[in-house]
């Protein structure tokens, strides 16, 4: 394992209108972790619900976990609510780059807030440009990633959706969705 005044420290953005974001994320967040990283995973969108992802998180010592979102926004009824929540999570996110207690820092559907103009991408670029740490890792996710914020990333990639099984009437499947 590299030490941290080793380690190239990058920027990854999963963005697009196809599935897998998320599980892409997740899945370096295990890996990372398996390493022996410290990890933090922040979810701007998700609410309370218990997810196999948290579920799993909860096994590993290395591995703090934030549900902070009001759940599904795009069905809001109080968008002025999720501005709020937006940015209080956008806060706490701040404190957890700052800290460089972590290695990994998930921010989890935080695209979603740039797309709803809920928190600015070049605000996002500028604080993460300014502010990471050289060693640490930072992932964002969510479609409607900003310009801006995929001009400071070091690894972009669009999902594109050919073929969910909602279209076809079947709803999330526990295990695979959530």
């Amino acid at each position: 394992m590299k030490t941290r005044e080793r380690r190239q420290g990058l920027v990854v953005v999963n963005t697009g209108d196809g599935k897998g974001k998320s599980s892409s994320a997740l899945g370096m967040v295990f890996r990372a972790a398996g390493w022996g990283m410290k990890i933090c995973v922040i979810q701007y969108i998700k609410g309370q619900w218990q997810t196999g992802e948290q579920k799993a998180a909860a096994r590993f010592d290395n591995i703090e976990w934030h549900a902070l979102g009001d759940g599904f926004t795009w069905d809001t009824k109080n968008p002025e609510q999720d501005i709020k929540t937006s940015r209080e999570i956008w806060e706490l996110s701040k404190q957890k780059i700052l800290s460089q207690e972590f290695d990994v820092v998930l921010l989890d559907e935080i695209n979603y807030c740039c797309g709803y103009n809920w928190i600015s991408g070049q605000e996002i670029a500028d604080f993460i440009r300014d502010h990471k740490a050289p060693w640490m890792h930072v992932i964002l996710t969510g479609r409607n990633a900003a310009p801006e914020v995929i001009a400071i990333a070091h690894t972009v990639t669009e999902m594109v959706m050919v073929k969910h099984a909602y279209e076809q009437g079947i709803k999330a499947e526990q295990g695979i969705e959530f």
